[in-house]
C-alpha cells in the first residue's frame, strides 16, 4: 500500500502559511514564496534580538552620561567610581534612576565621588 504523507505535508504547509499571515501579496498566499519570506523574517528576528540589546545599552549610556555631566563629571569617571565603590547597579537601573529620581541619583553620585577621592588618596600614598 502506498503512503502519501499528505496529512503531515498539508499541516507543515499550513503552518508556514499561518506564519506568513500579514505579509503582502503572494508572500502570504503561496507556499513557495511564503516559505522564503518566513525564513528570511526569522533570520531578521534572530539578528534583531541581539541588536535590541545593543541599542538599549547605548540608550542607557546616553541617559546616564547626561545626568552625570549635569552633576559635573564624565561618564567614564562615573563608571570608574562605581567600580571603586563596588556598587552593583547595572546601567539599566542607573538610567532609570537618572531619568526618574534625581535625589536618589545624587546619592549615587556622592558615593561615587567619595570612592574616587579614596582611590586617588590611596594611589597618592603608594
Amino acid at each position: 500500500m502506498r503512503v502519501t504523507n499528505a496529512v503531515a505535508s498539508r499541516k507543515r504547509r499550513k503552518r508556514m502559511l499561518l506564519r506568513a499571515k500579514g505579509f503582502r501579496g503572494r508572500r502570504s498566499k503561496l507556499y513557495r514564496y511564503a516559505s522564503d519570506a518566513v525564513d528570511h523574517g526569522m533570520v531578521y528576528a534572530y539578528r534583531d534580538r541581539k541588536v535590541k540589546k545593543r541599542t538599549f545599552r547605548a540608550l542607557w549610556q546616553v541617559r546616564i552620561n547626561a545626568a552625570v555631566r549635569a552633576a559635573g563629571m564624565t561618564y567614564s569617571r562615573f563608571i570608574e567610581g562605581l567600580a571603586a565603590a563596588k556598587v552593583a547597579l547595572d546601567r539599566k537601573i542607573l538610567a532609570d534612576i537618572a531619568a526618574t529620581d534625581a535625589p536618589a541619583f545624587g546619592e549615587v553620585m556622592k558615593v561615587v565621588q567619595d570612592a574616587l577621592k579614596a582611590k586617588t588618596a590611596s594611589a597618592a600614598k603608594a
